[in-house]
């Protein structure tokens, strides 16, 4: 049994982008430790993969098939989400993705693209978790952000990093908004996560891996593993007084300045 400090039984929860990576993480993060899930992902495959895992430690999973910019299909998930539940404890914003350009030729219609999948649509998913969450009494919403939002990555990042800029202030006006009345939102903030995308452009660009790590003290990329303790901090009562936060997950990245350098890392026995 895990300890109370951090027992989600009886909490339900929606995690977004549930299929792999950071999403899936989080969502078998927060049932091992007794939530129930509604799963959310436009890859129904992967997210009904993640359902049976969730099923066989005992908890209850349900799938819902969608696209995140889609503000139509996400009212009507947490629609579902009452009738199958009749409650929501907790919202992880993971899904979302951004095309990548330089700024002086990227389309608007790119721009546009990015804005709807990483903060339109998880506006909304947070005011229908939010209404509902208030009407309670009480949740936790985590919205997972990016260093773009705090610091310029380049590489054509620009339509990206705007998102994750807006993603940064809207948790911050958020938990500012519903904090006393119970409702905590906070944002994680990782660095580069090896997920079958980045590992798409690594391969492409054998380069690109050594210019991660030469920003990472740690001496490793991030798994998506890394963020299961903190989602489940997050979700808990453990977390209770914690809300507006920007927690960088990121092996030290942060830390270093741009003309800081990293030594080799330390051989782990």
């Amino acid at each position: 049994m895990p300890s109370s400090l951090f027992d989600l039984t009886g909490k339900a929860a929606v995690v977004s982008g549930a299929a792999q990576g950071i999403g899936q993480a989080m969502a078998i993060a927060l049932a091992e430790h007794g939530a129930d899930l509604m799963l959310v992902d436009r890859n129904g495959d992967g997210a009904a993969k993640t359902a049976e895992t969730i099923r066989a430690l005992g908890r209850r999973a349900e799938v819902e098939v969608l696209d995140v910019s889609d503000i139509a299909a996400i009212r009507a998930m947490f629609q579902r989400v009452d009738r199958e539940f009749g409650r929501i404890d907790f919202l992880g914003n993971v899904a979302g993705e951004s095309p990548i350009g330089p700024p002086e030729s990227i389309s608007l219609e790119d721009v546009e693209k990015g804005w709807r999948n990483l903060v339109f649509g998880r506006f909304c998913s947070c005011q229908e978790a939010g209404r509902r969450m208030l009407a309670a009494g009480g949740g936790s919403i985590v919205n997972i952000g990016s260093l773009a939002s705090i610091t310029a990555l380049g590489r054509g990042h620009v339509a990206y990093s705007m998102a994750m800029g807006a993603v940064v202030q809207m948790t911050r006006e958020l938990s500012t908004e519903w904090s006393g009345r119970g409702v905590r939102v906070n944002a994680i903030l990782p660095a580069q996560v090896l997920n079958p995308g980045l590992e798409r452009r690594i391969a492409e660009s054998p380069t690109l891996k050594d210019k991660f790590l030469s920003g990472i003290p740690a001496g490793r990329m991030g798994d998506p593993s890394d963020v299961k303790g903190l989602a489940v901090f997050l979700a808990s009562d453990s977390s209770r007084w914690i809300t507006g936060a920007l927690i960088p997950m990121d092996g030290g990245n942060l830390a270093v300045n741009a003309g800081g350098s990293v030594g080799p890392a330390r051989q782990r026995g």
